[in-house]
């Protein structure tokens, strides 16, 4: 596993942007998938101890998934996200929302967009979050911090196990 790569995280509060900059030691099929498909997201998509647990996905333009962060003592963080934008392999839009059980958002939201590329077996995503309030961005900038850089961390180690097995 490759321990030099990037990950570059910039919060703007002017712009209320948040800019993610990620390098992967995979290749860029496998990525996308990581990012676009259920089950591979489940495997990764929440800050340990937690767990991601998806009750649809729907991924095209349009489309929706619905999932929780669940933790060890099974209290659920609900997440509405509505994918508006898909280019295969190299780009999606999504706007995000916490949400009840029922799927009634908390707004106000973001609007993420993520762009990837590759070179030499090494991928980058670049993911630029715009938060619609500055007070929520405020609000969730420490754990989100946090939250993401574990999540990414998963994300890696799932990768790292994937490449074993193969």
């Amino acid at each position: 596993m490759n321990n030099d790569l990037l990950f570059d995280f910039t919060v703007d509060k002017a712009a209320q942007k948040v800019f993610i900059t990620r390098e992967f030691d995979a290749g860029l099929d496998l990525v996308w998938d990581a990012f676009t498909k259920q089950a591979i997201l489940d495997q990764w998509a929440a800050p340990a101890p937690m767990r991601s647990k998806t009750k649809y996905m729907n991924f095209e333009v349009g489309g929706r998934r619905f999932y929780a962060m669940v933790s060890p003592d099974g209290q659920e963080r609900w997440l509405l996200q509505k994918y508006t934008s898909i280019t295969p392999k190299t780009n999606f839009q999504l706007y995000n929302s916490f949400a009840d059980k029922d799927e009634n958002p908390e707004l106000p939201g973001s609007e993420w967009d993520y762009n990837f590329s590759e070179q030499e077996g090494i991928t980058t995503v670049n993911i630029s979050i715009y938060n619609e309030s500055l007070e929520r961005m405020e609000r969730l900038t420490d754990g989100f911090t946090k939250g993401m850089m574990l999540m990414l961390k998963n994300l890696d180690d799932l990768f790292s196990t994937l490449s074993q097995k193969s």
